[in-house]
């Protein structure tokens, strides 16, 4: 057990989510970390949301409700943390819940490596939820490993931009708010958080559990704005940002995760029938074509990436093609 006297205050944000919100909220009731505070952030909800919040807190003392007109979840977060008064802050969507000793294990994770951020591998849950193969590690990783991993990946260690995987030294986010008004917030949030961190720890267990197929959640509504005015833009304020540092690689590292993201934006939209927004994806990649090579010569640039580049400069369509037959074909030949 982790020396108590730490408060950890975790901030839940909810919306028109009466069916989910008692699971997140009594997975939070049972963490094994005692001293916490729980600010939940009723971000102006239409059913029994509010009315839910409220009888949580009657019951708990724990529990402090915010309730605001909608302003989307960078606005309730930001509200939340404003209220926080927690050593160590954590974040949790109030459709999702976590496990039992989440908070403990991260917190006792943080203090023994002497880190600012502790980050968990989480499980999908429901239509479309990936395989996952933890391996229960604690993995101390340097300023350095961790933007190395978060920007370029992991073959077994995934940082992803989502905050409610994560928790936060106080100190370290002083100051820094979520975007407002726009969605996918995580991504320069978690940018601006582990460019500060001297030192990060990453614990190879599914805390976190995140549905992925609630068909009125904001990340399955409206997917041509989400993309083209969220998260493109924030992509692109990442890679700026970064060279902003002088991490002019990492920078460059950025850029080819960001096109070979637009490339598997182009394959959805098409599966999809989503033709104007492949379309005005195809219109991207020409006016940045350029850009788009240049980065695609790096030496870091795998050479198979690079033949999928030059055939989709060549041609969208066929490229589009032979995607789908390697999917039919030769992926299941492999398998």
């Amino acid at each position: 057990m982790v020396q108590n006297e730490k408060l950890i205050s975790v901030i839940i944000t909810a919306f028109n989510i009466e069916e989910y919100l008692p699971r997140c909220m009594d997975s939070l009731l049972k963490q094994t970390y005692p001293n916490m505070e729980l600010i939940l952030v009723d971000d102006g909800s239409s059913d029994k949301t509010p009315q839910i919040c409220d009888d949580y807190a009657e019951k708990h003392e724990s529990i402090r409700v915010i309730h605001r007109p909608n302003g989307g979840p960078s606005a309730a977060r930001n509200a939340g943390l404003k209220a926080a008064h927690g050593d160590y802050i954590g974040y949790v969507d109030g459709d999702d819940w976590v496990e039992p000793d989440m908070y403990e294990k991260m917190l006792a994770a943080l203090l023994e490596k002497d880190a600012q951020v502790a980050i968990c591998t989480y499980r999908q849950v429901g239509k479309g939820a990936e395989e996952i193969h933890p391996t229960g590690k604690v993995v101390e990783l340097t300023k350095e490993e961790t933007l190395e991993i978060y920007i370029c990946g992991h073959e077994q260690y995934h940082i992803y931009h989502s905050v409610w995987s994560k928790l936060f030294d106080r100190k370290l986010i002083e100051g820094i708010e979520f975007p407002e008004g726009r969605k996918s917030e995580d991504i320069m949030y978690t940018t601006w958080a582990l460019t500060r961190a001297s030192k990060c720890v990453f614990l190879d267990t599914p805390y976190y559990n995140y549905m992925v197929d609630r068909e009125s959640s904001i990340m399955n509504t409206k997917l041509h704005e989400r993309r083209f005015q969220d998260e493109i833009p924030f992509w692109k304020e990442q890679i700026g940002y970064l060279e902003g540092l002088g991490l002019f690689e990492l920078a460059k590292k950025a850029s080819f995760q960001f096109y070979r993201r637009m490339l598997f934006y182009y394959e959805d939209f098409r599966d999809k029938k989503m033709k104007e927004s492949a379309g005005e994806m195809v219109r991207l990649f020409r006016k940045e074509e350029t850009t788009v090579r240049r980065i695609y010569k790096e030496s870091f640039v795998p050479t198979g990436d690079k033949l999928r580049m030059k055939l989709f400069l060549l041609s969208p369509g066929c490229f589009y093609l032979v995607v789908k037959l390697y999917e039919r074909v030769v992926i299941p030949l492999r398998q």
